[in-house]
């Protein structure tokens, strides 16, 4: 378990500060992670990494020459918010474009896919690409729906290579899609890891047992199987990953792969080397030519006790890649010149929370801003709600999933709350005080849940705007296109046990009652009891997307932690318009 932590809500920003201060060799600071100390060389294409804090030396450790040029990072398990990756890339472009990389996770994809289009309107050329290399968490015929595990490392250490060779962005993009259609992994757990704060393991596996096809956010594995030799461990890796080779790859005898044996925490690295003397000895005898092998933890899941073995099949351009050199906090490879790029100018950090001056506000009328003290009450209520409910959210959350949906939901309204809070007290509108609180909600937060909450909360913002007095059919129009923003983003529909299983319902029900003529109150309390009945509903649904979904018959029986929550919060805010 994590020992040593102040604030549990503050251990990422912490640890993040730390680390740029253990480190000033090879990173500085910036607004949502850090870049290299040394700025991006003019024209060289900057390859900016980024996922959750709790997996070290991902993603932070491997900033520097040779290896990634920036890394945005995340709370506790959750990824960056667009706006912190956003100003990552920012601060680590040269010129040439970013390439964004990232593990395969909802709020990544949707974070990272955010920042992307933000790059854009700032002229900046911008790509994107998700590592997919958990070969348990989806079949060969669904592969872009795997997870990014230990793969990460081979496929971000070719794009950034190919980078650092000078190719240009669309080029150092092939070279990424080339390495991970070439990249699987496969892991085994023998214990849960516990979160800063928490007093219990996000999973549990039973004496003499082992979890097989682990994620590394605390995931459950997908079965369970008797506890292991080292050897039988070793056989168990090797057997799975050789069960599926790339399509262009007839046998394994004659290939050469990239071979990583990877500690997810507390397996310490003895044992990894009495493992790893197997696998090599296996690989052998399946005529694999192992090149330069890496026995250690590249990406962990706090304390873990578990294992996985990552292949890359290696053709002669991977290759050069893959040995080329590296100098990095965590990872380090050959030998680089000597001649560094100019430093970069040294910025003081601020957070990305942080409000503007109050000349930076909108303009507001008189009623926005009487209309924003009722946005205030509403989110204060809903922060009081996912406070009081946030350890049941993260049971409900860990029966298939990662169990973070409670911490998660907490950082983001708490935020949420506290800016809108500063903007309304700088004389804000109801649409702006929606907008910052949108905007604290993603940054803190992160994840799917922060890329959606804040997709709502500005959908709402929008509609209300800062001019007009908000009427009930206002209101249910912000909350039908905060429906169709989320659907949009997500990809999510109806029957695929998500939030929008509550969300598309409530705000169906929202804009008849309102259409109706019934007061604002009135709607919403109707609303709100389609959305309680809604959620209730999800427990009978098998989960088609996120996190869950590879573990979906766990979760039958459960309703969805994400439906729950919102449900919990529409009953909450109907509350605070009661009293306003």
């Amino acid at each position: 378990m994590t020992r040593l932590f102040n604030d549990p809500a503050a251990f990422a920003d912490e640890a993040l500060e730390g680390f740029a201060a253990a480190h000033r060799r090879w990173v500085r600071p910036v607004t949502g992670g850090v870049v290299r100390a040394a700025a991006t060389p003019a024209g060289q294409v900057a390859v900016v990494i980024g996922g959750g804090s709790g997996h070290y030396p991902a993603f932070s450790g491997l900033v520097g020459r040779g290896l990634a040029h920036g890394a945005a990072v995340g709370n506790v398990f959750a990824s960056p918010s667009a706006r912190q990756i956003h100003s990552v890339a920012r601060a680590a472009h040269g010129g040439a474009g970013v390439l964004l990389m990232y593990g395969n996770y909802a709020g990544d994809v949707l974070h990272f896919g955010q920042a992307a289009e933000r790059l854009a309107a700032d002229g900046i050329d911008a790509r994107t690409f998700a590592v997919a290399d958990d070969i348990s968490s989806a079949g060969p015929d669904e592969s872009a729906k795997r997870r990014g595990i230990a793969g990460d490392l081979p496929v971000f250490k070719a794009a950034a290579a190919a980078a650092e060779q000078g190719l240009p962005l669309d080029q150092v993009l092939r070279v990424a899609e080339r390495a991970g259609a070439r990249t699987r992994s496969f892991g085994i757990a023998f214990s849960g890891c516990t979160l800063p704060g928490a007093d219990h393991p996000l999973f549990t596996v039973p004496e003499a047992r082992m979890a097989v096809g682990l994620g590394i956010h605390g995931e459950p594995g997908i079965g369970e199987e008797a506890l292991p030799t080292a050897d039988e461990a070793a056989q168990l890796l090797v057997e799975t990953l050789l069960k599926e080779l790339p399509e262009d790859v007839a046998d394994a005898a004659g290939q050469r792969a990239a071979v990583i044996l990877n500690g997810l925490g507390s397996v310490k690295y003895e044992e990894l080397f009495v493992v790893y003397r197997k696998v090599a000895a296996l690989l052998g005898e399946a005529g694999l030519e192992i090149v330069d092998p890496e026995v250690g933890e590249l990406v962990t899941s706090f304390d873990m006790a578990g294992v996985s073995l990552t292949l890359t099949w290696l053709d002669d351009r991977l290759e050069e890649l893959w040995r080329a050199p590296a100098d990095t906090p965590a990872y380090r490879k050959g030998a680089l010149g000597t001649t560094e790029p100019e430093q970069a100018p040294v910025t003081p950090r601020v957070q990305d929370t942080a409000v503007p001056a109050a000349t930076a506000l909108p303009p507001a009328s008189d009623a926005s801003r009487e209309a924003a003290a009722t946005v205030l009450a509403a989110l204060d209520a809903v922060a009081r709600v996912v406070d009081a409910h946030a350890d049941e959210l993260g049971r409900i959350d860990a029966v298939a999933g990662d169990g973070d949906h409670g911490i998660g939901m907490q950082r983001g309204s708490t935020a949420a709350h506290g800016a809108a809070a500063d903007a309304h007290r700088l004389g804000a509108g109801a649409g702006t005080v929606l907008a910052r609180a949108a905007d604290a909600w993603a940054d803190r937060a992160g994840g799917t849940s922060g890329a959606l909450w804040g997709t709502i909360l500005r959908s709402l913002g929008t509609a209300l705007g800062d001019r007009d007095a908000p009427d009930a059919r206002r209101v249910a129009d912000g909350v039908t296109e905060a429906s169709a923003a989320v659907r949009r983003l997500g990809g999510a529909e109806t029957g695929d046990k998500t939030m929008v299983d509550v969300l598309v319902p409530f705000a169906d029900a929202l804009a008849a009652a309102t259409a109706e003529g019934l007061p604002l109150a009135d709607a919403w309390d109707r609303a709100a009891t389609v959305a309680t009945a809604a959620a209730a509903g999800t427990a009978d649904l098998l989960p088609r997307r996120g996190r869950a979904r590879p573990h979906a018959e766990k979760s039958l029986g459960t309703p969805d932690a994400g439906a729950h929550s919102l449900a919990l919060i529409t009953r909450a805010v109907h509350d605070a318009l009661l009293n306003h």
